[in-house]
């Protein structure tokens, strides 16, 4: 069994799935001006980001495929550090 045609369609999904989350929480940290919801945003985008970053450097580059992992796993990190951050801030 292939698993990249299988990887590609998750990151893609991941990546839609991802920016909706992102683009409705924008929309509302928009209306309210709310820095929890900007907070929340970022987070979001930051592991949406990731993952369509990861997906490249693993399909279109040189390196190794630990890399992507990692540099998937630094974002998802990250994003949700801000996320947890997202519901603390007031």
């Amino acid at each position: 069994m292939t698993v990249t045609p299988i990887a590609v369609a998750l990151k893609t999904m991941t990546l839609l799935l991802g920016g909706a989350i992102t683009l409705y929480s924008f929309r509302a940290f928009r209306r309210t001006g709310s820095a929890a919801l900007r907070a929340l945003t970022a987070g979001f985008g930051v592991v949406t980001v990731g993952a369509i970053v990861a997906g490249v450097v693993d399909q279109l580059s040189t390196l190794d495929p630990g890399v992507a992992l990692v540099v998937e796993s630094l974002f998802t990190t990250i994003g949700f550090a801000v996320i947890l951050y997202s519901l603390y801030v007031e």
